[in-house]
């Protein structure tokens, strides 16, 4: 089967810098595929090329079999798109922001923007002034707008900046309800956690693509070493010892205690290391490898 996304060295630069890349990947129907990296890191500037919104310097893609440079009206017309911007106008009504948004893709059966209303979970709503929406609600409405008619590719970028974890968590259960029904979905955040519910997370970081891979095969690929969490107090003096340890690869604050990754280094010898510089340990456990500690490890090489 044919890749819904295909991408092959695909760049764009604006004068002399360079915001994508030489980047290389494929999506397959009915994933949902993560694309995570911190602001200004090039992955808005992907989906717009990939949207036919923005040409590329180099490279080629196809998006739904389509050329997204030569067809990129085909493109924007079976794919939905949630911008980290999304235009909803205030003064109209949940309902009238559907309605006018699915006359722009010729959508005027009632039915449908009634079963969308329905998928977003905005039954009852329909008369509600968008400006008096929270932000999750908004969210709701947004998705609602790239799904009306129906895509079979949803592009979401950065579609929770600003909403509560709840709203957050409930957003997720809506992308997979969609990947469910065979909607294939590329989503970009620059929340770690979030990566985790994606079936494979690809990795940008200064316009390149550093790894694609699913969430476990990163972290048993990138993550050598073993994670150690360190409860010792005081944590300052801890996190500046620890980092002096042979073997010790990382260390970093984790709220109320440290975090080490470490290539063979036992507990007995942290907390050596610690108690000979008068660091009080109370515990030393195992940790489990995270999204942010492969990106941070990536981001070193």
């Amino acid at each position: 089967m044919n890749p819904v996304i295909s991408v092959q060295n695909l760049t764009r630069k604006f004068g002399d810098f360079v915001a994508v890349d030489h980047i290389n990947f494929e999506v397959g129907a009915g994933e949902v595929v993560g694309y995570l990296g911190p602001n200004g890191c090039g992955k808005t500037t992907t989906i717009r090329m990939l949207l036919g919104l923005l040409e590329p310097s180099d490279g080629k893609a196809t998006v739904l079999g389509f050329d997204a440079f030569t067809q990129s009206e085909e493109v924007r017309t079976h794919a939905g798109y949630m911008s980290q911007k999304f235009a909803l106008y205030d003064d109209l009504t949940v309902l009238e922001n559907l309605t006018f948004y699915g006359g722009v893709y010729g959508i005027t059966d009632k039915t449908r923007i009634a079963r969308t209303l329905e998928l977003v979970g905005l039954t009852g709503h329909e008369s509600t002034l968008t400006k008096s929406l929270s932000a999750g609600w908004r969210q709701r409405l947004a998705l609602g707008i790239a799904l009306v008619h129906e895509p079979k590719l949803l592009f979401l970028d950065e579609p929770t900046s600003g909403v509560d974890p709840s709203a957050r968590r409930a957003f997720w259960d809506l992308i997979y309800e969609l990947a469910e029904s065979g909607v294939t979905i590329l989503v970009t955040t620059h929340y770690m956690d979030e990566a985790e519910y994606c079936e494979r997370v690809g990795i940008m970081r200064a316009g390149k693509l550093l790894a694609m891979d699913t969430p476990t095969n990163l972290k048993k690929s990138i993550i050598q070493g073993d994670v150690w969490e360190v409860y010792a107090h005081p944590l300052e003096a801890g996190l500046e010892h620890l980092g002096r340890v042979a073997g010790v690869q990382r260390v970093g604050l984790a709220g109320d205690h440290l975090r080490t990754i470490s290539l063979e280094v036992q507990p007995e010898a942290l907390t050596e290391a610690l108690t000979s510089a008068g660091v009080d340990v109370q515990k030393i456990e195992r940790g489990e490898p995270t999204l942010e500690d492969v990106f941070l490890s990536l981001a070193k090489d």
